[in-house]
Parts: structure tokens; C-alpha cells; sequence
């Protein structure tokens, strides 16, 4: 189990951790094309595993399953030459943390508070429980929402929409969970305006 410490005092880095790879790829992509960008990306996801290793003391099981999709979907990408393999990606995630999630909650078990740990100090076995809950129909959501992206638009906007518009869709989520976790026993700083925000972009589980 990785210190609370660690956890609590790095939210900036968890959050870059998160959302840098995706960054990347998309950086990557716009600059010298899918294959390209698909192999910065497997990089990227990489060091990113590497580096939550050394900085927080360990690899979330939501990251870890990232990485390993990540470089399996993106190795068929890159030896096919098929841009579908990268996008079917975030489906595969979304799904298996919805029944993660689901399959939990039906043997009274929140899994989601053993997949963010630390990231919401004091919150209740029944506030972890309707936060699984939450993030399950929110993770089927966008996994509906992806598969209708990959068939209607083409790759350049959906990959826009995946880094900017899922991005923003999960950090809005998240925050918009914050009162009810508070009554639930969330405890955030005292005197810290920003503190919500904080805790939501923290507890933001990567979006794959």
C-alpha cells in the first residue's frame, strides 16, 4: 500500500501522470501522423508507469491496465497500420471498469476505493459505494459515447474530442460528485479554495 503521504502531496504529478501520455499522442499525431504518434504514446504510457514507480511508490491498477492496452492496441496499430485498433482502446476500458465497477457493488464491495486509494481521505463505505456506482454508469457512458464517435467521425476529431472533450467531461464529473461525497465524510483543507477542485482532478480516474 503506498504512503498517503505520497498520494496526498502529488496531485499535480498524478494528474500529468493521467493525462500526459494522452497529451502526447495527440501532439505526436498532429505533427507526423498516427503511427508516429501511436509510438510516442506507447512510450509516453511507459514512462509514465516508470515514474509513478519512483515519484509515488507505486502503479495504479487503472494505469497499469492503460499501459498494457495501450501497447497492445498500439502495437497492432503500428503493425497493421490501422488506426482503429488504437481507438477501440478506450472502449475496452471503459467497459472493464464498468463491470469491475458493477460486479462490486452486487457483492456489497467498492471496488473503487481500492483503485483510487488515498485520493479521498475520510469518505464513508457508502460514499465509496455511490461513487462506484457513479462512475460505472459514467464509464458505460462513454464507452457508448466512443464506439458512436469511432463510427461517425473521422480520426482527427475524434481524437480531438477524446484528449479535450473526455478530458473535460471527467474532471466536470468528478467535481460535480464532490457534495455528495462531502456528505459522506470527504474531508478536504480547511482554508483552501481550490481544495475541491483538487480532490476531483486527484480522484479522476484516467480516461484510457
Amino acid at each position: 500500500m503506498p504512503e498517503a503521504s505520497k498520494l496526498k502531496t502529488s496531485p499535480n504529478l498524478s494528474l500529468a501522470l493521467d493525462f500526459g501520455p494522452l497529451l502526447v499522442f495527440f501532439l505526436a499525431y498532429k505533427v507526423y501522423g498516427v503511427i508516429i504518434g501511436t509510438a510516442a504514446f506507447m512510450v509516453a504510457i511507459t514512462l509514465a508507469v516508470i515514474i509513478s514507480k519512483v515519484k509515488l511508490g507505486h502503479v495504479s491498477p487503472m494505469t497499469w491496465l492503460s499501459a498494457i492496452l495501450v501497447v497492445f492496441f498500439g502495437g497492432l496499430t503500428i503493425y497493421f497500420h490501422d488506426q482503429r485498433f488504437i481507438q477501440i482502446k478506450p472502449t475496452i476500458i471503459y467497459s472493464f471498469f464498468a463491470i469491475l465497477l458493477l460486479g462490486g457493488l452486487m457483492r456489497g464491495k467498492a471496488l473503487l476505493k481500492y483503485l483510487l486509494q488515498a485520493a479521498y481521505e475520510g469518505l464513508s463505505e457508502v460514499g465509496w459505494r455511490k461513487l462506484s456506482r457513479n462512475w460505472a454508469l459514467f464509464f458505460i457512458a462513454m464507452a457508448i459515447a466512443n464506439e458512436v464517435m469511432r463510427a461517425q467521425l473521422s480520426f482527427d476529431t475524434w481524437l480531438s474530442v477524446k484528449v479535450w472533450g473526455v478530458t473535460l467531461a471527467s474532471i466536470i464529473f468528478a467535481a460535480a460528485n464532490i457534495p455528495m461525497l462531502m456528505k459522506h465524510g470527504l474531508a478536504l483543507e480547511k482554508g483552501d479554495a481550490g481544495a475541491a477542485e483538487k480532490t476531483a482532478a486527484q480522484g479522476d480516474p484516467p480516461q484510457g
